[in-house]
């Protein structure tokens, strides 16, 4: 995948990596990190620029993402019966995200980027829940990909001499990308959990404090 990406980058530029990165968030099967770090590579090698290349990568998975939540947002429901949206959202994964959205909210946009099978689903779902405008998808997607498209491309360039080295801290970033995640998703559960409790210790208490209500009234009445 990277020697093809790294040729065909080579070849046709900043429009090359533009649209591969559009495909991505089309969901296409296209490694997004490795994607980006190709075009940091061949800028490192010289046939590009590296500053403009983390532009073109802000643009590129922008608006990948974008059209996939206008999507959702323009066609709604209906959106589901297309056959390429078919293929990245089974009714299974469509039920698995929207449990997401209503543990942790808007939250989830933010983590999407950095979970590549259920990146197009999200933004997708997103569109079609009508919760969320458009500056905040924007404003959620666009501060992830501050973090991630810059580490890519610039780490493609750094290591564009050595590429055995580069492969291997990409996986070594993937790894702890991941484990990030994965923390940041348990401590997102476990504030859940706790609002969760102190919802229901309200309820009870409350639901307490009217049945003696009730019970106060019933006495007296029992009295008269």
């Amino acid at each position: 995948m990277f020697a093809l990406l790294e040729a065909f980058f080579t070849e046709y530029g900043y429009a090359a990596v533009f649209l591969v990165l559009v495909a991505c968030g089309f969901g296409v099967p296209i490694p997004e990190d490795v994607t980006l770090v190709t075009g940091g590579v061949i800028a490192g090698l010289g046939h590009a620029n590296v500053h403009t290349m983390f532009v073109v990568g802000m643009a590129g998975v922008l608006v990948g993402d974008g059209l996939m939540f206008t999507a959702g947002r323009v066609f709604g429901h209906r959106i589901l019966k297309f056959r390429f949206v078919q293929r990245v959202m089974t009714p299974k994964r469509y039920a698995q995200v929207q449990d997401k959205f209503d543990k942790y909210g808007s939250r989830v946009l933010f983590i999407a980027r950095f979970l590549p099978g259920l990146r197009t689903p999200i933004y997708i779902t997103a569109g079609i829940s009508g919760k969320v405008s458009i500056l905040k998808f924007l404003l959620m997607d666009g501060l992830a990909a501050m973090i991630s498209v810059p580490v890519w491309v610039y780490l493609g360039e750094y290591g564009a001499e050595n590429i055995d080295w580069l492969m291997h801290k990409v996986h070594q970033f993937q790894a702890v990308v991941y484990i990030v995640i994965g923390i940041g998703l348990l401590a997102l559960l476990y504030y859940w959990w706790k609002k969760r409790q102190r919802v229901q210790f309200f309820k009870r208490k409350i639901a307490e404090i009217r049945q003696r209500r009730h019970n106060r009234k019933q006495q007296k009445q029992n009295l008269k």
